[in-house]
């Protein structure tokens, strides 16, 4: 099943007839030259607006600690897909969170048309849950301090958002040790491969 197919698909599901009936195409990155994959949470009210995933602060903080531009982070070399490819809502402490049947019903066959990833970074706590399922430690901040366990398949991160700055001040050793080795495997990924077909 081609991308362009599976969108359809993902259109036409009577789940997602709200965002359809709205003109709101699932929102996510793919390309079968990609060699890194983001899996996020959902996007959220303003990248629901643009339809280009992680554009908001989050995104800003992301493609700061992958070392990268903006330009590298929308290339082909970069696939993004999240855990709900709609944004879900407004809860009573913030987004609501992903649908699950997204990533239950839709993930696979997007990920049969990246057959190049080396790396895909798991941004955030529902792409964790979902993705490393047994293998999480007690919490997030443990998973993510564990990260070299995970390598070199996934790459476990603590979402972006500024909503996290007081995650990010009580565990100041995520940027001084955790971000460096991100920052140099992501170069080794697409250093190696910048420019090719």
């Amino acid at each position: 099943m081609s991308v362009s197919e599976i969108i359809e698909r993902i259109k036409a599901d009577e789940r997602n007839s709200e965002y359809t009936e709205r003109n709101i195409p699932p929102v996510f990155q793919i390309n079968e030259k990609a060699r890194i994959l983001v899996i996020g949470q959902a996007p959220g009210r303003k990248v629901e607006e643009t339809l280009i995933p992680f554009n908001d602060k989050s995104g800003e903080k992301l493609i700061s600690w992958m070392g990268i531009d903006k330009a590298t982070f929308y290339s082909d070399e970069i696939a993004i897909m999240p855990m709900d490819f709609y944004y879900p809502g407004r809860g009573k402490t913030g987004d609501l969170p992903p649908r699950k049947f997204i990533a239950e019903e839709y993930h696979s066959a997007l990920l049969a048309e990246l057959s190049r990833i080396e790396m895909t970074l798991l941004v955030g706590k529902y792409s964790m849950d979902y993705y490393l399922k047994g293998e999480m430690k007690r919490n997030l901040t443990e998973t993510v301090r564990s990260y070299e366990e995970y390598l070199p398949k996934y790459f476990p991160l603590v979402h972006p958002s500024p909503l996290n700055f007081r995650w990010q001040a009580k565990n100041p050793w995520f940027v001084e040790d955790v971000v460096p080795v991100l920052q140099r495997m992501v170069d080794e990924i697409i250093g190696s491969y910048a420019g090719r077909i």
